[in-house]
């Protein structure tokens, strides 16, 4: 495990500034880098935790707060009601451009190898993922997208539509007793890349739900986060490393 460093960066968009948790290894480089993308509770300690384990397998890495329009709230795991109030106020193309900010902000740092990027992320960031693999397929080298909700889903937004973009491989992870996830849509979600001949895998983990990877959550699920954080490491490392 490397030692790391940790910091607080405020990126300028459109809407203001975004700030984002940025954590690499202390020294050495230039490393690859990666976008962890949060849960619809916010930029909390779970998601600066993830941005750090990252960081100590050798990524320069940057999570940003896409709530920073709304004042940068978190909300406890309780209360998704309002969770889902805060995630409904998201669109997906500021949301695209705040990934653009994090992207242009990694590119110019020397630490960085600017053209091994990749994105990860939970929940409504793993529906973030999945859309930014496909619509920024220049910038993004490889995605993870941990249960990520509506990838799927039978809507004209679904990020499945332009699934037909994307052009780095790309994991996502399932539990089959989500109850935000139809077991249908993750076999869309495989069907779809198959046919399309993409590269991909999907891994639906027994017995796990949504939000399993997250220690912090009533849902979490050890054996899932163990192997799913093993493969995630793999996944990366084929990449983005070579």
């Amino acid at each position: 495990m490397m030692e790391i460093q940790s910091s607080t960066l405020h990126l300028s968009t459109a809407d203001g500034q975004m700030p984002a948790h940025q954590a690499q290894p202390a020294t050495g480089g230039p490393y690859p880098a990666l976008i962890v993308v949060m849960e619809a509770f916010g930029l909390n300690s779970h998601i600066k935790d993830v941005a750090e384990r990252w960081a100590r397998e050798g990524y320069v890495v940057v999570a940003p707060d896409l709530y920073y329009r709304e004042g940068s709230p978190t909300v406890v795991y309780s209360d998704i009601s309002k969770a889902i109030g805060y995630m409904q106020k998201l669109q997906d193309p500021k949301m695209l451009a705040d990934l653009g900010a994090v992207i242009t902000h990694l590119k110019g740092l020397k630490e960085v190898r600017a053209d091994r990027i990749g994105v990860t992320g939970f929940c409504m960031g793993g529906r973030l993922t999945f859309l930014a693999a496909c619509q920024l397929p220049t910038d993004v080298k490889a995605a993870i997208a941990f249960y990520g909700g509506g990838i799927a889903a039978d809507h004209p937004s679904a990020p499945i539509n332009v699934a037909g973009r994307l052009q780095c491989p790309i994991l996502c992870f399932f539990g089959d007793q989500d109850q935000l996830i139809p077991m249908d849509q993750v076999k869309k979600v495989e069907e779809t890349l198959k046919r399309l001949g993409k590269k991909f895998e999907v891994k639906v983990y027994t017995g796990a739900g949504h939000g399993f990877f997250c220690n912090e959550r009533g849902s979490y699920h050890p054996d899932a986060a163990k192997d799913s954080w093993e493969k995630a490491k793999v996944w990366f490392a084929k990449s983005l490393k070579s």
